[in-house]
């Protein structure tokens, strides 16, 4: 389970890294490209988010990547074999990203079946609060995989306690208000809400919204478990390609950036 992936090599690292990548953007071959090149980076583990038309939760930048997948014809069924193929193909962990129309429309337990089979190990449905979700913690617990929910900084304390008895694996905690992709000041506040989400859970604390560089990173450490990374480096994607991809998440990782070709190669022939 993830839990224990996350203490394991916690022992080893002083935060870890997820990356998060729109599976079909800038089309399925990139994304297939560009998992490569973020895994030889060193990253621990990947948010895949499968494109939907009304990503409430996430802004320009990653809404722009969602519509593009879309308009390129990308559907569930194909970021299930896109799973099927990172996951075979590289040892992290591998979760889904997605809303929760996207699940409902398929059938949650068709969909936690389908994503557990495809080798996914946990899920984040972005706009799915626990009280509305029993439907999908029985399906996730028959495929036995780990539900996410996201805490915020604008929750009270008793509410933290009570979502905190939700999910499995870790908590996603935001940052601070509003979309994916702002800038995000690092300072007391977020120390303050990390402290709030500790004293609720026992669960790592992923924290996301914001984090774009390895003094952001840096800050994090001995206050989370894991740096989320997703914005930044699709900027860079845009701008520069995935070999900016790679020595962005190696700076991240605190690593030299590494040459990907092995690893690409081996993975474009499977």
């Amino acid at each position: 389970m993830l839990e224990e992936y996350i203490r394991e090599r916690c022992r080893e690292k002083k935060i870890l890294l997820m990356a998060h990548v729109v599976v079909g953007y800038p089309d399925l071959q990139s994304s297939l490209d560009l998992v490569g090149e973020i895994v030889s980076a060193g990253v621990d583990l990947m948010e895949l988010q499968i494109p939907f038309s009304e990503p409430i939760a996430d802004g320009p930048v990653i809404v722009k990547a969602n519509q593009a997948a879309l308009a390129a014809g990308v559907r569930v069924a194909d970021c299930l074999e896109f799973a099927r193929r990172v996951t075979s193909s590289f040892d992290i962990p591998f979760l889904f990203m997605t809303y929760c129309n996207i699940m409902y429309k398929r059938g949650a337990e068709r969909f936690l079946a389908e994503a557990a089979e495809a080798g996914i190990r946990g899920t984040i449905v972005a706009d799915l609060p626990p009280e509305e979700a029993d439907f999908y913690l029985e399906a996730a617990d028959k495929s036995n995989i780990d539900p996410i929910f996201i805490l915020t900084p604008t929750t009270a304390p008793t509410r933290l306690r009570y979502l905190a008895t939700f999910g499995r694996g870790f908590f996603y905690c935001v940052a601070r208000k509003g979309v994916t992709g702002s800038k995000t000041t690092f300072s007391s506040e977020v120390t303050d809400f990390l402290s709030r989400c500790r004293e609720a859970t026992r669960l790592p604390l992923a924290v996301g919204f914001g984090v774009s560089s390895r003094a952001d990173v840096e800050f994090l450490q001995g206050k989370a478990e894991i740096a989320v990374v997703g914005t930044a480096a699709l900027r860079l994607l845009e701008s520069e390609g995935a070999g900016a991809v790679n020595a962005f998440y190696s700076k991240l990782a605190g690593r030299q950036a590494s040459d990907a070709s092995s690893q690409i190669s081996t993975f474009a022939t499977r």
